[in-house]
């Protein structure tokens, strides 16, 4: 049996991370970095894997359309972040890579990402930090999963 109280406080979280992750908030915590806010999904969808990322892939992963992942796509490789390179198992496709200045604007995201994650469990002892990251992992594969219909 489900504990509704305890869904309720899941809902209530997802909704403030959901918040505390808006274009503003990024861009105000985000300080110095050069990358657009709007840019940060598509480096993490080209990043995820498995396989390479195409236009197609980016918008599945993003969980956006196929002519808004398009725009995204664009205006990532018109600001240098990514490159389109021709798929050498079909010549009519092109896949997506990210250029130096991609990995380097990735890297200084997950640093402050990180440093931000960091910080707010800051204090917890060692077994809750890992007990969250493995709760916290499955319960996203798996919210991943039904809304994939995989």
């Amino acid at each position: 049996m489900e504990d509704q109280q305890a869904i309720a406080a899941v809902e209530r979280a997802m909704v403030a991370i959901r918040r505390s992750q808006s274009r503003r908030a990024i861009q105000r915590i985000a300080g110095d970095t050069r990358l657009d806010p709007a840019l940060f999904g598509v480096i993490d969808a080209v990043e995820e894997g498995p396989g390479a990322a195409t236009v197609s892939s980016v918008a599945d992963r993003m969980g956006v359309d196929q002519p808004r992942a398009s725009r995204l796509v664009a205006k990532a490789v018109n600001a240098g972040l990514l490159r389109r390179v021709a798929d050498p198992e079909d010549g009519r496709r092109s896949t997506l890579e990210l250029t130096d200045l991609g990995v380097e604007q990735a890297e200084q995201v997950h640093r402050f990402r990180r440093e931000v994650f960091g910080t707010a469990m800051r204090g917890w002892p060692e077994d809750d930090q890992r007990e969250f990251a493995r709760l916290l992992t499955s319960f996203v594969r798996v919210l991943g999963e039904r809304y994939r219909g995989n």
